[in-house]
C-alpha cells in the first residue's frame, strides 16, 4: 500500500518539473505547497547566503544596501525571505502578495530602517498602504541611501538581469540617481560586488557557476527524507518495487558515473558562459526521475507505475532520455533553457561507427559482443529489451520499410544517450566517449586544459601547439603546419582576401625575451594569451566552442564549415594582435624609410612556412 506521505512527496516534486503552470518558478508558491503537504521544502545554503545575511545582522559594523540580481529562478526571493526571517519580520506579512516590506531594527544603539523590495518589477507605482506615494520617489530615496555617509537606512532590492538598469534609466536624473546608474552598470559589466564610491553590495546570482549549483541542488534533491518514505511504501510490481521506473531513475541519478557525466556537461556550460538557475536545475532532476511521455503532463505520479508496468512501457521513462527532455513535446522542450543548453551537445544524434556497430551488430559480432552485453543486455530496464531486438532485426533485415527504420532510429537516439552515461571510465578512450557529442574534444578540454589551469598547473605543449596551428591556418588562409610560432600575416592588397601572404611577425610559443604564446587562466576561464612585450599583450577567452573550432581547423577542417561566428572571432583577434604589433613597433621607434621589405609567405610540400624577402624602393 502506497502511503499518503509518499504520494504527497511525488506530487510535490512534480511541481518542480515542467508542468504547464508556472508555480514551480516562484519560491512563495513552493513554500505554501510544502506547508500544505507537510513536507520540508528542498533547501540548501546558497553560495552568497552568508555574505548577504552578514550585511543585515545586528552586529554588522559597516552596513551597506544590497542589490540581488540574476535570472528568474536564481533564488532571489528565497534569499530575501532569509533576510526577513533574520530580522524577525512577520511570517504572515512575508507570505502576503506584497513585494515591499519595511522594518525598524535596533543595531549599535541606533534605529535602522530596513526596506526590502523582493521583486522590483512587481513594485506598484503607488502603495495602497501609504508607505510611499510614488515608485520613482521610493527608488530615488534608494539612490540617495547608497550615496549617504551613514547607515541609518538600508535597502535590499531584488531584480532580474537588466531590470534594475532599465528602472534606474527611467528615474528623474538627480545627481545621486545619475551617480548610482553609473556605479550599478560598472559593477554589472566588471563582475564586481562593491565599490568605494557607494554603500552598496551587488550580488549577481547569475555569476554563481553551474557546477556549484548542480552539486548543492542535487544533494538537496536526492538526500531529502521523502525518498526514504517511498522505500518504506514500496509495492511489488508497483510503486518503488524492483521494476519501478521512478525508483530506478532515482538510483541511477545517485550513481557516481551518471552524476559525474552530467556534472561534466554543466561544467562545459560554465566554460561556454551558459547559466542555469537553481529552479531549472531542480526542474531537470524532477523531469529526469518522473518523466514519461504517456503520463499526465508527461510526469509520472505514484499511481501511474503499476499501469506502465502492465503495459510494458517503462522503457519510455528512461532517465537518459528524460535528461534531454525526450519525454516532452518539442515546443515545451525548446522553451526551457536547461534542455536547450544540454541539447546543444547533440547527445543521441552524434555517434561513431564503432558505437553504432555495437548498437546494431554487437549481439552477433564476437569482437563487439562484450560491449553489447555490458552496456545493453545488462541494462534490463532501459537497454536491449524485446521491442529493441524486434526493431533491430527489422532494421537489419530491411523488412518493414521506412516505418521500421524510423522506429529503430528513434531507439538509437535513446540508446546513444544511455551509452554516454553508461560507458565505464576504463572504456572511455577505447569507445571515444566524447564522439557521442558534437564536441569531440570536450573531455580533453576539461581534463587537460580546464583542470590543470584551475589548480595552477600548465597545459601540455602539444595541445598549445595544436591551437597555434589552427590559428595559423586561419590567419594565413593556407594549410600551414607550423605550430612553433604564431604567424601574423596580412594581405598584399587592401581587399577582403582570405589569404594573407605578407608576414608581419612571428610570436614564439616557447618564451623568448618578452614574447610568448601561452594558455592561462583569466577570470576563472582558460584564455589564449599573446605577449609582445612587458606591457603589450592581447588575450582570447578560450571557451569550449573556440577550443573545438581551433582543434578541428588544425585537423584540416575548413574554418567556415564548423562555425562562422568562431571564424569571425579569430579574424577579430588577429586584428587586435596586429594592433599590438604596431604599438610595439612605435614604442621601439620603428619609422618608415624609402625602402620597404616584404616577407612573402609560401609553403613547402610539407606545409612548413617559408618567407622570401622582397624589397621595394620608392622615391
Amino acid at each position: 500500500m502506497i502511503s499518503q506521505q509518499a504520494t504527497r512527496w511525488i506530487r510535490f516534486i512534480r511541481q518542480y518539473g515542467p508542468i504547464p503552470r508556472n508555480d514551480n518558478m516562484y519560491d512563495e508558491h513552493i513554500r505554501k505547497s510544502a506547508k500544505r503537504a507537510g513536507i520540508r521544502p528542498l533547501a540548501f545554503v546558497h553560495p552568497v547566503e552568508q555574505d548577504l545575511l552578514a550585511q543585515f545582522s545586528l552586529e554588522c559594523q559597516n552596513r551597506q544596501s544590497v542589490v540581488l540580481t540574476g535570472t528568474a529562478g536564481d533564488g532571489k526571493s528565497h534569499l530575501c525571505g532569509k533576510v526577513w526571517a533574520l530580522l524577525g519580520g512577520s511570517e504572515a506579512q512575508w507570505s502576503s502578495d506584497d513585494v515591499y516590506h519595511t522594518l525598524d531594527i535596533s543595531a549599535g544603539g541606533e534605529t535602522v530602517k530596513i526596506h526590502v523590495i523582493r521583486d522590483l518589477t512587481a513594485l506598484p507605482p503607488q502603495d495602497v498602504n501609504g508607505r510611499y506615494s510614488d515608485k520613482a520617489e521610493l527608488l530615488t530615496s534608494f539612490c540617495d541611501c547608497l550615496c549617504a555617509p551613514n547607515g541609518k537606512v538600508q535597502f535590499l532590492v531584488a531584480a532580474n538581469d537588466g531590470q534594475l538598469v532599465e528602472t534606474l534609466q527611467r528615474l528623474p536624473s538627480t545627481p545621486t540617481v545619475t551617480r548610482v546608474r553609473c556605479i550599478v552598470e560598472a559593477l554589472l559589466v566588471d563582475g564586481q560586488r562593491e565599490t568605494a564610491e557607494a554603500r552598496v553590495t551587488l550580488l549577481n546570482l547569475s555569476r554563481v557557476p553551474c557546477i556549484t549549483l548542480y552539486d548543492l541542488a542535487l544533494d538537496a534533491f536526492l538526500d531529502h527524507e521523502g525518498w526514504s518514505e517511498c522505500y518504506s511504501s514500496k509495492v511489488e510490481d508497483g510503486f518503488f518495487g524492483d521494476r519501478c521506473p521512478i525508483r530506478h531513475n532515482y538510483e541511477l541519478l545517485k550513481s557516481p558515473l551518471v552524476q559525474g557525466r552530467l556534472r561534466s556537461l554543466f561544467e562545459l556550460c560554465d566554460c561556454n558562459e551558459l547559466h542555469v538557475p537553481i529552479r531549472r536545475m531542480l526542474l531537470l532532476f524532477a523531469n529526469a526521475i518522473l518523466g514519461h511521455p504517456d503520463a499526465k503532463d508527461r510526469l509520472m505520479q505514484a499511481s501511474d507505475v503499476s499501469t506502465f508496468l502492465q503495459k510494458g512501457t517503462t522503457a519510455k521513462a528512461s532517465l537518459f532520455n528524460n535528461l534531454f527532455g525526450g519525454n516532452l513535446s518539442e515546443v515545451r522542450r525548446e522553451s526551457l533553457e536547461v534542455f536547450e543548453y544540454l541539447n546543444r551537445f547533440r547527445i543521441g544524434h552524434e555517434t561513431s561507427n564503432r558505437v553504432d556497430n555495437i548498437l546494431i551488430f554487437g549481439e552477433a559480432d564476437e569482437n563487439l559482443k562484450p560491449y553489447f552485453d555490458g552496456l545493453l543486455r545488462a541494462d534490463t530496464m532501459y537497454g536491449a529489451d524485446a521491442s529493441y531486438y524486434a526493431a533491430q532485426r527489422s532494421y537489419v533485415e530491411g523488412d518493414d520499410g521506412d516505418a521500421a527504420n524510423d522506429q529503430f532510429l528513434r531507439l538509437l537516439v535513446s540508446q546513444r544517450r544511455g551509452l554516454f552515461f553508461k560507458i565505464p571510465r576504463e572504456w572511455e578512450q577505447e569507445l571515444s566517449l566524447w564522439e557521442l557529442t558534437v564536441f569531440k574534444y570536450a573531455g580533453e578540454y576539461l581534463e587537460k586544459v580546464v583542470g590543470p589551469l584551475t589548480v595552477g598547473g600548465r597545459v601540455e605543449r602539444a595541445l598549445l601547439a595544436r591551437l597555434v596551428k589552427g590559428l595559423n591556418r586561419i590567419f594565413v588562409g593556407m594549410l600551414v603546419n607550423s605550430d612553433r610560432d604564431l604567424l601574423l600575416a596580412t594581405s598584399i592588397s587592401f581587399s577582403s582576401s582570405k589569404v594573407s601572404q605578407v608576414l608581419e611577425d612571428r610570436v614564439p610559443v616557447t618564451p623568448r625575451l618578452n614574447e610568448q604564446v601561452a594558455l592561462v587562466l583569466a577570470n576563472g576561464k582558460p584564455s589564449l594569451h599573446v605577449q609582445f612585450s612587458q606591457t603589450i599583450s592581447a588575450s582570447l577567452p578560450l571557451n569550449l566552442t573556440r577550443y573545438e573550432f581551433l582543434s578541428r581547423v588544425a585537423e584540416g577542417a575548413l574554418p567556415g564549415s564548423f562555425s562562422r561566428e568562431c571564424y569571425e572571432d579569430m579574424l577579430a583577434f588577429k586584428s587586435r594582435l596586429l594592433s599590438c604589433l604596431n604599438e610595439r613597433r612605435r614604442g621601439e621607434g620603428v619609422t618608415e624609410s624609402n625602402t620597404v621589405a616584404f616577407h612573402l609567405l609560401t609553403l613547402d610540400p610539407a606545409g612548413n612556412p617559408l618567407d622570401d624577402v622582397v624589397e621595394v624602393t620608392h622615391g
